[in-house]
């Protein structure tokens, strides 16, 4: 029986905050387009995500969208952090208030999208057999979405209860009575840890590499608070959206008026440095590694902010050999992930909770019914592996996609991936990827960047559709210049010191090159907006 194919002006792959917001302004538009989802709903990362303590590391009321200000104000956030059933929930709200789900295919994979050199389109087939043809493909597949189980030995032949953080059963799980062990301990662990610590019978945490956390200081969102907030709402997006920052936006009813200048280590005395950290702690989340403006670029300042940290580790874990192995002395604070969490470090102070470091003496394997390290085995009723995600590339990787003349993605990123503003790649024509390696993607907001990527091709297919062009394609030379930029700029900060997933690291095998873009999302748009107003300089039309 032949299949029969659909033909649509774009096809989207992923059905997160992402692929959903280019759905909706693709319909403003007037263009035909279809997502394609692996999971069962929408949400994405939120979809998948779904451990214990899962929360978002951003302000819940920066870490949404901003494009329908009827929206902003309409949804009620509980918490000054959404835990994940909240961000589902608001995904789900979000995708039946604009009607998105009548274009989405769920629980489809895309297997193939291959370019077509004589028709100037893409080719898609899935898991479920369909068969599509679209003018332009548009990857929203996410930056962490692909899991990455560890390279023990083993993983398969545990026989007690089995799970992993980023693939996360839908039904609830209970640890009453068990001996649970969890390996990792990157931002998934150090959300669920105190969480599961509080159920289980015991808790053994096997760490390899500590990584640096901040208090939340979460709590339920004042009413009266968040009202008089969403008054100043649309100035908050436009700081949100400016300057050198992350896009995390701050905690002030009153919108700041104009740029802050930074304040740099040398300006400060060693007592006023002390208080500026405290004050950031005391605040809580990730913003304290912007407290001082230079500890992100300078040794100096960096081990100022760390040795700060090592003594709140100190002062909050009893004992003081624990206190030991959670200081991460391997790699300079903020340069791998900044992680934010809630009683993580007063866990450890609780008498059925066991820190194992494997860092000098691996995990040699794992058995039927526990971890082994050094020739000891930890006997376990379940495992939890919060081991992290192929970052950035994995999910694009994972589908084979070609591009002129069959050129695999695969091949062209043997050595790192190549994209010219982490929006488009030569060689591959109207092909778009949403916070894809070369642009802030991770280190910022996400909200933030998805709006401005989805926004910014949207401005571009506005701008084919009028001239009547069909392909657009990144040069070759552009490219190389963006690919050099982002690592200058990256060398300019102590980022590839942290040894992280940012640079791949985490990933055996992987090529080492640094992929998110760390000038900031201020700066990331005024390049986008100068290449927009440069008759989109570094992309060939016809």
């Amino acid at each position: 029986m032949s299949i029969k194919t659909e033909v649509f002006d774009v096809a989207i792959v992923g059905a997160g905050f992402a692929g959903m917001y280019m759905l909706h302004r693709l319909r403003q538009m007037g263009l035909t387009a279809i997502v394609f989802e692996a999971g069962d709903d929408v949400g994405g990362t939120w979809y998948w995500n779904r451990y214990p303590g899962a929360r978002c590391d951003a302000e819940s009321l920066a870490y949404s969208f901003s494009f329908s200000p009827e929206l902003e104000q309409e949804w009620e956030w509980s918490e000054r952090y959404a835990p994940q059933p909240e961000i589902l929930a608001y995904a789900r709200h979000v995708s039946e208030r604009f009607d998105l789900r009548r274009d989405i295919h769920f629980e489809t994979r895309v297997t193939s999208a291959h370019y077509q050199d004589d028709s100037l389109n893409w080719h898609l087939e899935t898991d479920k057999g369909h068969s599509v043809v679209a003018n332009f493909c548009v990857m929203a597949t996410g930056c962490l979405s692909v899991p990455q189980l560890p390279d023990i030995p083993g993983v398969q032949d545990f026989k007690g209860n089995f799970y992993q953080a980023s693939m996360w059963p839908h039904d609830p799980v209970s640890f009453k009575g068990q001996r649970v062990g969890i390996i990792g301990t990157g931002s998934s662990g150090i959300q669920a840890i105190p969480v599961i610590a509080e159920e289980a019978d015991h808790l053994t945490v096997f760490q390899r590499t500590p990584n640096f956390s901040v208090p939340a200081k979460n709590e339920p969102l004042d009413q009266n608070w968040v009202d008089e907030f969403k008054k100043h709402y649309r100035a908050h997006r436009e700081n949100h959206k400016v300057g050198n920052g992350s896009g995390f936006g701050d905690l002030n009813i009153e919108p700041r008026e104009g740029p802050i200048e930074p304040v740099l280590r040398s300006q400060l005395t060693d007592e006023e440095a002390t208080q500026i950290l405290e004050d950031a702690w005391e605040s809580g989340g990730a913003r304290f590694m912007g407290a001082i403006g230079d500890q992100l670029m300078n040794e100096e300042a960096n081990r100022f902010a760390m040795e700060f940290v090592h003594r709140k580790i100190h002062e909050t874990v009893k004992d003081q050999e624990t206190a030991n192995l959670l200081c991460p002395t391997n790699h300079p604070i903020g340069t791998r992930r900044i992680c934010v969490d809630t009683d993580y470090y007063e866990t450890y102070n609780r008498k059925n909770v066991s820190l194992v470091s494997v860092k000098d003496n691996p995990i040699e394997k794992i058995t039927e019914h526990g971890v082994m390290v050094n020739g000891e085995v930890t006997e376990l009723d379940t495992l939890v592996l919060a081991t992290g995600f192929d970052a950035m590339t994995g999910a694009l990787l994972n589908i084979d996609i070609r591009g002129k003349e069959g050129l695999l993605l695969s091949d062209k990123w043997h050595a790192g991936p190549r994209s010219y503003l982490g929006i488009a790649v030569s060689d591959f024509p109207n092909l778009f990827t949403i916070t894809g390696p070369g642009s802030p993607s991770v280190l910022s907001n996400m909200l933030v960047s998805i709006e401005q990527h989805v926004e910014w091709m949207i401005d571009c297919l506005t701008h084919m559709k009028k001239k009547d062009l069909k392909v657009i394609e990144a040069q070759p030379q552009a490219e190389d210049r963006w690919v050099s930029h982002v690592n200058d700029v990256a060398n300019m900060t102590l980022f590839p010191k942290g040894g992280s997933w940012y640079l791949g690291a985490n990933v055996k095998g992987k090529p080492r090159i640094f992929m998110p873009y760390a000038a900031g999302v201020g700066a990331y748009r005024e390049v986008c907006d100068e290449v927009t107003a440069k008759d989109y300089e570094g992309f060939t039309f016809h």
